[in-house]
């Protein structure tokens, strides 16, 4: 009868324990970066995480993942909500230059395949701390948010959702993409790094051209079978929203009235709009 009992404690233990992180979670994270075969990032962890969602962020031009991490208002907003953060590290596109990432700009000088590394990153994720692959955020600023648009034309299936805040499209500009998305686009009306309306930014080699966000989004609005009228609007103070009703994926854009930047809450206003998508 003893015998008996124990072996019923025994599986109720085993049937309600909550599983554990996998052990490689311990072993990066914070300021100490995650290797892969081609780079690496950083991650941070919600407290009692047991695995679940994520959000990928993509830094801007020169940035890092160990400076992402270190913003820990930055981390917590997401963190709060129960999502991992993972922020790899783009590599200097020459050699003693800042970082980027391998956007198409036609000026190819840079030595990595990003998307084939950030599927190595989440790979790494997934194995390391159960992030899951199908419940994943790819989010950027400015160049991280032209790598975002890169990502969602070349590798649709990458990501549940794409949040791309101040970067798209560079020419020769996409005329078509691999496969609908869901699409959130965050701008700033007066943005002059990253205009509206694109820009040429002169170099020392060669003048490389950002397209027109406008001729992107019309894009992305073909892509994912969208009517050309949004089907909802909405003005509130500083921040201006479009959504379109779309056959297959779907597309959002948010005007701010700021510059170059972050819009304060844009977090909150990123994983309110890619929970919608997930109902």
């Amino acid at each position: 009868m003893l015998g008996w009992l124990r072996m019923q404690v025994a599986m109720a233990a085993a049937l309600f324990a909550v599983p554990a992180v996998p052990s490689g979670a311990a072993d990066c994270g914070g300021e100490t970066p995650c290797k892969t075969e081609s780079g690496a990032y950083h991650m941070a962890l919600p407290d009692g995480w047991q695995g679940g969602p994520a959000v990928i962020y993509l830094h801007g031009y020169g940035g890092s993942g160990a400076k992402v991490v270190a913003n820990k208002g930055f981390i917590g907003a997401f963190t709060a909500r129960g999502y991992a953060v993972i922020a790899p590290n783009g590599l200097p596109w020459q050699p003693g230059k800042p970082s980027d990432w391998s956007v198409r700009d036609g000026w190819n000088t840079y030595p990595r395949n990003d998307a084939a590394f950030l599927r190595e990153v989440l790979a790494d994720a997934e194995a390391r701390a159960g992030v899951d692959p199908g419940r994943v955020l790819l989010a950027g600023f400015s160049r991280g948010g032209s790598m975002v648009w890169e990502m969602a034309c070349l590798a649709p299936d990458f990501a549940a959702g794409y949040a791309a805040v101040s970067g798209g499209f560079w020419l020769p500009m996409s005329r078509t993409c691999k496969g609908p998305v869901q699409l959130l686009h965050i701008h700033g009306f007066a943005d002059k790094v990253v205009p509206l309306e694109g820009r040429a930014i002169q170099g020392s080699v060669a003048d490389i051209v950002q397209a027109d966000i406008w001729e992107g989004l019309q894009l992305w609005r073909r892509q994912n079978g969208c009517p050309s009228n949004a089907a909802g609007h909405e003005m509130e103070d500083r921040v201006w929203r479009k959504r379109w009703d779309c056959g297959s994926g779907g597309l959002e854009l948010i005007l701010h009235k700021g510059g170059h930047g972050l819009p304060k809450g844009w977090s909150a206003m990123a994983l309110d709009w890619f929970e919608s998508r997930e109902r």
